[in-house]
């Protein structure tokens, strides 16, 4: 598999399945019965941990299974990925989120519908901070980026990403950070988990949507960013060391 495909579909795989989980909780199955079963956000956070364990199982061995522009980036800051297939795999990774939050969308599609809380449905698309404060929300964002890619970089294999070997554990570091780290911003650590799907959201005909909050949208952007180079700077540090 193409390596730059193996991105798009693992990404694709990714939002489906993450995003899958937030709809399967937030969104109501009839008007008259409350939410997912009121599962909450251990089974979201669970949810994510298992959708990252699946995208990477299923393409480490053909990109490394970045499946992150932080993840592409922070190992291309380190020196053990090539800046030259750096845009390639942002395009990709871009691409294959849109199309997981579209699978979401088409599979939910009557969920949505019967859903009245706007703000639920824009949930299933994107993150959206508990309390609305830019810095500590970025801060957020910055340091759980920082422990995800911190932890890529330990088990990267030169010059590529993670094996195969690596999905239960990356898979387990996710859920670490979404139930000690993920409440006040929802964790995106992923531009293109929150970017791409926000993008969606906007251009979906979803059934009583309200706007796309782009206001807060460069906050999961420009936050896994600086978490991942900084990410990158401390392991370089304590490698040289």
């Amino acid at each position: 598999m193409n390596a730059y495909f193996a991105e798009f579909v693992g990404t694709a795989i990714l939002l489906g399945l993450g995003n899958g989980v937030v709809a399967n909780v937030a969104l109501r199955k009839t008007k008259g019965e409350a939410r997912g079963d009121d599962s909450g956000w251990l089974v979201i956070t669970l949810g994510w941990g298992l959708a990252v364990f699946v995208a990477v199982l299923l393409t480490a061995q053909y990109s490394g299974a970045h499946i992150n522009p932080a993840v592409t980036l922070g190992l291309a800051t380190a020196g053990r990925f090539p800046w030259a297939l750096v845009p390639g795999y942002l395009v990709a990774q871009m691409l294959g989120a849109a199309l997981g939050a579209t699978v979401v969308w088409m599979q939910y599609g009557d969920h949505f519908t019967a859903t009245d809380d706007a703000d639920a449905k824009l949930g299933v698309f994107c993150t959206s901070p508990a309390i609305r404060h830019a810095l500590p929300n970025l801060f957020s964002e910055i340091v759980g980026t920082f422990v995800l890619v911190f932890a890529v970089l330990g088990m990267a294999i030169p010059e590529v990403g993670l094996g195969a070997l690596d999905a239960l554990p990356i898979g387990l570091v996710i859920i670490a950070i979404g139930l000690c780290l993920g409440g006040p911003t929802g964790f995106a650590i992923n531009p293109a988990r929150d970017l791409a799907p926000r993008i969606m959201h906007t251009l979906l005909p979803i059934p009583g949507k309200r706007d796309s909050d782009w206001g807060y949208a460069w906050i999961p952007v420009a936050g896994p960013l600086l978490g991942c180079w900084l990410a990158a700077v401390v392991f370089d540090l304590l490698v040289d060391s």
